[in-house]
């Protein structure tokens, strides 16, 4: 039994040949099967990634191209910017020297019209004629009968008036400005006046009652560019005035500064309308029936070139009361302004005038205070120079 069941246990050699050799038919066979598709696979993937890899291979050939161009052009424009630049240096010295030029050019432009302008300043000042008194006698378009009264009177004509001026350094004039129309008839009597007599000082003024102030102003600053004076002097058309007497009394005062003389005065502001000489402005002279600060009466005053000088240059800005006189005294009440009270400028009419003349003491300029001027001038000027005037020698053998 023992023998048996050993011998049925063992495997023939015969079936363990047969078992192998099927066994490696077998695996051959599975080996194909399996491996073939791997490596077609194997082919595929590695054609892919040869593929990818050319694909790869030509972006980054292409991308390595595009950098090589980009880099190639930026070299290009560093090489045409080096040209640039050295021939931006090989030119800079004439370009210096142009530059340099253009400068020296407006260098000497510059200096040129700053000559230019010197010399038309020094021109200016050149055609400004030397004088010692310029006196403007305020008058109006209705005035000729007041004019004609003054000429026969106190004030030379003619060839008179200009060897005063020339030999005395005299000027007299009656200023007056223009009517609100152009070339009206106003105007035109005045150009036929002026052909006449020549004594004429036309001021960039339109006339009118309530305008005195700026005709004023006006006046001094264009006498200021037209004559180098020592005195400006402002007179009315209904005054008598005494010439020699005036150039006389001024020369004393040439070797002062700043000079404002006249009949000072300080009356009350008139707060009150409808009333003459009202003040709208009187709010700023302080408390209701304050009197105004020391001014010379409008009548008749002078002022020296400073103080001419000083009108023309602030014209603008020169700040114009009611009344001309508080005007005048209100630009110079800030400054250092000598204030001379002479009484001789505002004399009566005779007889005042006539006494003081009879005991030597001759006057400047004689008026009615009633009147503001004389009464009646037309007609009583001629009696007023007759009585108070001074000898006609006077004005000729004036010294000052």
């Amino acid at each position: 039994m023992k023998n048996n069941r050993t011998g049925g246990g063992k495997v023939s050699p015969k079936w363990i040949i047969i078992f192998s050799i099927f066994s490696f038919v077998l695996g051959m066979l599975f080996t194909n099967r399996v491996w073939d598709p791997i490596e077609s696979d194997g082919r595929i993937m590695r054609r892919k990634e040869q593929e990818t890899k050319f694909v790869t291979d030509d972006c980054i050939t292409n991308k390595d191209n595009d950098l090589l161009g980009e880099v190639h052009k930026t070299q290009q424009a560093i090489q045409s910017l080096g040209n640039s630049i050295s021939e931006l240096k090989l030119e800079l010295p004439s370009n210096q020297n142009s530059s340099k030029e253009v400068k020296d050019d407006n260098l000497i432009s510059n200096k040129t019209k700053k000559v230019e302008v010197e010399v038309e300043v020094e021109d200016k000042i050149e055609r400004r004629k030397k004088a010692f008194m310029v006196i403007g006698i305020n008058t109006a378009f209705s005035s000729r009968r007041r004019r004609d009264s003054i000429r026969e009177t106190w004030m030379p004509r003619g060839e008179k008036l200009l060897q005063l001026e020339k030999e005395k350094g005299i000027v007299v004039r009656f200023m007056i400005g223009h009517s609100a129309t152009s070339k009206s008839i106003l105007d035109r009597a005045i150009d036929s006046e002026e052909a006449q007599h020549k004594d004429f000082f036309r001021l960039e003024h339109v006339e009118g009652y309530h305008e005195l102030t700026a005709k004023t102003r006006i006046f001094f600053s264009t006498a200021f560019a037209k004559w180098d004076a020592k005195f400006y002097v402002k007179v009315d058309d209904d005054v008598h005035v005494n010439l020699g007497m005036l150039a006389t009394t001024l020369g004393r005062y040439q070797s002062k500064q700043r000079v404002y003389t006249g009949c000072m005065k300080s009356g009350p502001v008139l707060s009150q309308k409808n009333v003459k000489y009202h003040e709208p402005e009187y709010w700023k002279f302080g408390e209701e029936g304050n009197k105004y600060f020391r001014h010379a009466t409008g009548q008749i005053y002078a002022i020296s070139n400073d103080l001419a000088a000083y009108i023309s240059t602030n014209q603008p800005i020169l700040h114009k009361f009611a009344n001309e006189d508080v005007s005048l005294g209100a630009w110079f009440i800030g400054l250092d302004v000598e204030h001379i009270d002479d009484r001789n400028m505002c004399c009566g009419t005779p007889p005042d005038c006539e006494w003081k003349a009879e005991a030597g003491n001759v006057c400047i300029a004689s008026f009615d205070w009633s009147c503001s001027g004389i009464c009646r001038s037309v007609e009583r000027l001629k009696d007023v120079h007759k009585r108070c005037g001074e000898d006609p020698a006077a004005l000729w053998n004036a010294q000052y």
